[in-house]
């Protein structure tokens, strides 16, 4: 099955429900309660996290011309946007596979 990608302008969007007149006057006190009371929220990133946290850089990728069968290459453009680092993510897990 193929993927639809759906995209709309911001204008297109129009009113949305959100009532940002009482978000915006709420303290990071509220906030903070708001997001720990939600059980889909993600925890807060705090000083402690922020210690312990590594900056990885994505790696450069190397442009190279490879060759693909047509139909290869056509289904993976099916699976929607960025079919280039999902052939490179294919070749990464077999790189991965083969190299124990």
């Amino acid at each position: 099955m193929k993927k639809e990608l759906i995209m709309m302008h911001a204008d297109e969007l129009g009113e949305g429900q959100t009532d940002w007149t009482r978000i915006g006057k709420q303290t990071d006190a509220e906030i903070e309660a708001a997001i720990a009371s939600d059980p889909d929220a993600a925890p807060i990133l705090d000083e402690a996290w922020f210690k312990k946290a590594k900056l990885v850089m994505p790696r450069n990728k190397t442009p190279i011309s490879i060759h693909l069968d047509a139909d290869v290459l056509e289904w993976f453009k099916t699976q929607g946007e960025r079919y280039q680092t999902h052939i490179n993510a294919v070749l990464r897990a077999y790189m991965k596979a083969h190299s124990q």
